[in-house]
């Protein structure tokens, strides 16, 4: 495997270098890079990555899929479902010591003084968070960035605690997948006596069926293939419908108080708002690389609401973990060396993976 060039260096002070993998192009593959992580201030925690989820915005970033949006800067380290083991502290750090098993999630920082940071929504923070990569570096300028690393330096603040006995690479993906289809569920009142739908079963769709049925709703699964239903059913779907059966879909027209939609690629959201109840919400987590036409009739009759959710903050994705703790939750993983990490984007890109590619960072340093 070719090699990315190295790394610029910036002049000054307490800075040490890392192992990682980075794309050096939108087009080039992820190969060995050596990067800067910051000596840590009073603050930070340092964290030896153990595990690092593949999420599938990574891929859209390292090939610069958002353009417009979230234009990406290379060279880029992708990785934000992060679980490692803390290794050293800063001295005001309270929560954490060394040994410690932590996370690290989607965002390393925000602005902590807006509206939003102040009710615990950093994500939604009016300065825009400071994400785990392809962000702007406030300390060693340049870029972030993110888990395909060895170590990661981040403030106490946006570290999470994780289950000492937890299995920790299904647990990396719950960063990302568990707390974005988490988040969605609990804000939309899932729960006894809610109908809830789950459109698509890959990363997102798989742990949005696991938290349904955790908090004990009616939960429906939506998919594409019948080869699915099997493993819908395993996971704690109480229904799977093949959604290109249409009389299985009008069965279940105007009957659902929520339904989530976990799909990245082009699909039919009209068919999908057609099953909500009046005042029903359906609400996208799923990022389609292109606008999805919504008819008007769709939203007007019944009157019904297409929305949106982002991950969610730092006290309610520590909220998940616990929870996902407690009720035995994780995500069902394929684990990988990093070298194998181009051809999980490739496998990715064509859903071969039941549900998350995972790296065991161990083989950085093989």
């Amino acid at each position: 495997m070719s090699t990315v060039a190295e790394s610029r260096t910036t002049p000054g002070a307490g800075r040490k270098t890392a192992r990682a993998y980075a794309a050096a192009s939108s087009t080039s593959p992820l190969a060995p890079f050596s990067i800067e992580r910051r000596e840590p201030l009073p603050d930070d925690v340092v964290i030896d990555v153990l595990y690092c989820g593949v999420c599938h915005s990574d891929l859209h970033q390292a090939r610069n899929e958002w353009k417009g949006s979230f234009d990406s800067v290379y060279p880029l380290v992708p990785g934000h479902e992060i679980v490692g083991r803390v290794v050293k502290t800063g001295a005001n750090v309270k929560k954490f010591k060394p040994n410690d098993i932590a996370a690290v999630g989607c965002m390393v920082d925000s602005d902590r003084t807006c509206a939003n940071c102040r009710r615990g929504l950093e994500q939604y923070c009016e300065a825009f968070p400071t994400l785990t990569y392809n962000a702007n570096d406030k300390h060693l300028g340049g870029m972030t960035y993110g888990g395909y690393s060895e170590s990661i330096v981040v403030d106490e603040a946006f570290v999470l605690k994780v289950h000492e006995k937890a299995n920790l690479a299904a647990t990396a993906p719950l960063l990302c997948a568990g707390i974005t289809t988490y988040s969605p569920l609990r804000h939309w009142g899932a729960g006894p006596g809610k109908k809830v739908g789950i459109v698509g079963l890959g990363g997102l769709g798989h742990m949005g069926v696991k938290f349904a049925h955790a908090f004990g709703a009616h939960t429906v699964l939506f998919t594409t293939s019948p080869g699915k239903v099997e493993d819908g059913r395993r996971l704690g779907a109480d229904e799977v419908v093949v959604s290109k059966d249409q009389n299985a879909m009008e069965k279940h027209a105007g009957s659902f108080d929520f339904i989530l939609d976990a799909v990245s690629a082009d699909h039919d959201i009209n068919a999908y708002l057609r099953l909500l109840k009046l005042d029903a919400t359906l609400t996208l987590v799923g990022a389609p690389e292109k606008p999805l036409p919504v008819t008007a009739f769709s939203l007007l009759v019944p009157r019904r609401r297409l929305a949106g959710s982002c991950i969610g903050g730092i006290k309610e994705t520590q909220e998940m973990l616990d929870f996902s703790a407690q009720h035995g939750i994780t995500s069902d993983v394929e684990t990988i060396g990093i070298q194998k990490v181009n051809e999980a984007f490739d496998r990715l890109l064509r859903s071969d993976v039941k549900y998350r590619f995972v790296i065991d960072m161990a083989s950085l340093k093989g």
